[in-house]
């Protein structure tokens, strides 16, 4: 007997008593619920997926209006009874997508029929707990008595969304509490009870599933964590992990528009595992090509997940770009590297830039050092591999090709996210570290009567300080100096409440008139002041050829600002305000310091 419980939504039951919600049309596609949830959890993904798929949401043995598991259950029991649903409705071939307990089901289920399965999705799925978190979900499972808990469903909801839940997370924590309250309370426990001991089961068997299969968690999922998917994807002969950034464990609700694309757009891919020949549309090709540009002949941490969990990386300067449609980049692991059968197996890795102020980083990472990770801070990227903090560009990719060339392998790498900063580069030449501008140290003991200069670019926006007459000038002043020396340019910025971080030498010139004065300018980046000084101009990079600016030799140089922002291709002006020559900034051929792995 069916009731509607939503337009175009179904609520029924099968023969053996499992109940279903059904709803939309198209592919078919079996949702699995996790452990004190029932099918209407999934409501979000049926609102927002029923117009392209044919979904079915089972309640799992033991919760909503399905009958008890036995007494002692195993994940082929609740399997077993997805089967029964599918045979039930016709369903000859389905796409599954699970939720915790339920990824585990979904995961059985693929392993068990592989026929019957398209591709499987894993969301926020358990796999190999690390002992103090086994521990703790045992010891929750063994305190489960089979009568309703009113402080454990506090708890579960504390756990899973915050303590306290933010304001924006109270209608999906309400969800979720309110079909923890309801769930059976001996349904809920001998789940759970397997639920604990379960995340083990398919360490031995998941590189024999068969289909695509798409691991999805939250950065902030401490249960279900990224590197659990990560391991789980890396064992999966086609799989690949999604982490979603500062998500957690019920992002399916708390999340429902990101969480149900990533599943959506998982789905409608083709069978075979590429990703399609063209970027995806929203994948910005002109900021990619910014973003590789941060790389001179420079230094990286190349970042992965190992097979138990763990993260591993490797020192390298042999990274380049490969193509920006689709985008890809590679980079080079010797044979000999101890991390090499971690690399050349692993599904995913991340390419990490350096910045100038990492040399010790880039040490121990090309060093046989035990524990490289204690010396950094890091973050799981979308991939799940390690992506370290204050790096000047980032690049998480998917494995696209494994190549052997002579006695090192090319990783070819896919991009599936990158990140990018105005910091400075680490560079790399000769067996010796670099660092591309002038010391800033050694200009701050340079003649007083050298003129300092910055040019401060936000957002493309450029700082200008007007001078009483209408003029617009760039910040400067005599020397770098100190924020107590109010004629120096620091002084200047510091009295100005302008935070500016100064990066590339971008001109030196000689004055004409005074043969003992240089002008030294930089490139740099500013924070938007806070101050309402009206001395302070922001304007558009665009617009600078129409200012008033007094000083030719400052017009000509902002001219050449303009245009090398518009190529992204900057060089060094050296000579004086009448003539000179723009030296580009200069490369040297790239070493391989990866070797150790």
């Amino acid at each position: 007997m069916a009731d509607a419980v939503a337009p175009g939504w179904t609520r029924a039951a099968a023969p053996d008593g499992t109940g279903f919600i059904r709803a939309g049309s198209g592919a078919p596609v079996l949702f699995i619920h996790g452990v004190g949830m029932n099918a209407t959890i999934w409501q979000p993904q049926i609102q927002r997926m029923a117009d392209r798929f044919d979904l079915i949401a089972i309640d799992m043995l033991g919760h909503g209006r399905s009958p008890l598991p036995p007494q002692e259950p195993e994940l082929a029991d609740y399997a077993a009874q997805a089967i029964r649903l599918l045979d039930h409705l016709g369903l000859d071939k389905v796409s599954v997508v699970g939720h915790s307990m339920g990824a585990l089901v979904a995961q059985e289920l693929a392993l068990l029929a592989p026929e019957r399965i398209r591709r499987v999705v894993s969301l926020n799925a358990v796999f190999r707990r690390p002992p103090d978190l086994a521990q703790a979900v045992l010891e929750r499972a063994a305190a489960l008595t089979g009568h309703g808990d009113a402080a454990g469903v506090a708890q579960t909801i504390a756990r899973w969304f915050g303590d306290p839940v933010p304001a924006e997370l109270t209608a999906a924590a309400g969800k979720a509490a309110a079909a923890l309250s309801e769930v059976d309370p001996e349904g809920y426990a001998r789940t759970y009870r397997l639920f604990a001991r379960a995340d083990g089961d398919h360490a031995e068997r998941l590189q024999t599933l068969a289909m695509p299969a798409l691991f999805i968690t939250g950065s902030e999922d401490k249960n279900s964590s990224p590197a659990m998917s990560a391991a789980m994807a890396r064992l999966a002969p086609h799989g690949r992990c999604t982490v979603l950034a500062g998500q957690r464990h019920m992002m399916a609700v708390a999340a429902p528009d990101l969480t149900s694309r990533c599943i959506a757009e998982f789905l409608n891919e083709g069978e075979s595992l590429e990703q399609g020949a063209a970027a995806d549309a929203s994948f910005d090709s002109g900021e990619f090509r910014r973003a590789l540009g941060c790389f001179l002949t420079g230094v990286t941490i190349v970042t992965t997940i190992g097979a138990e969990g763990e993260p591993r990386g490797f020192t390298a300067n042999s990274f380049t770009s490969v193509s920006l449609d689709p985008p890809l980049v590679l980079v080079c692991i010797a044979h000999k590297a101890l991390g090499h059968p971690v690399f050349a197996t692993s599904k995913s890795f991340a390419i990490n830039i350096l910045n100038e102020t990492q040399k010790a980083a880039s040490g121990i990472f090309a060093s046989k050092a035990a524990d490289k990770f204690a010396s950094v801070d890091w973050r799981p990227g979308k991939t799940g591999s390690p992506v370290l903090d204050g790096s000047v560009a980032t690049f998480d990719c998917d494995m696209e090709r494994l190549v052997e060339a002579g006695d090192h392998s090319i990783l070819i790498g896919r991009v599936r996210d990158f990140q990018h900063n105005t910091s400075q580069p680490l560079g790399y030449c000769r067996g010796a570290y670099i660092t591309p501008g002038l010391s800033q140290e050694a200009l701050a003991a340079a003649q007083p009567g050298t003129d300092v200069g910055a040019i401060l670019e936000n957002g493309g926006r450029i700082l200008f300080l007007e001078t009483p007459d209408g003029f617009l000038e760039l910040p400067r002043g005599r020397g770098l100096g100190s924020a107590s020396d109010g004629k120096s340019l620091n002084g200047l910025l510091a009295a100005k409440a302008i935070e500016a971080q100064l990066g590339f030498l971008f001109a030196v010139w000689d004055d004409a008139g005074k043969p003992s004065r240089t002008h030294v300018y930089y490139r740099g980046t500013f924070d938007v002041p806070a101050s309402s000084d009206r001395g302070i101009r922001l304007i558009d990079i665009d617009a600078i050829d129409e200012l008033k600016i007094a000083d030719p030799a400052t017009r000509s140089m902002l001219t050449r600002y303009v245009r090398e922002c518009t190529e992204d291709a900057f060089g060094v002006y050296v000579g004086n305000e009448v003539e000179g020559e723009v030296r580009p900034l200069a490369r040297t051929a790239a070493l391989n310091t990866g070797d150790q792995g």
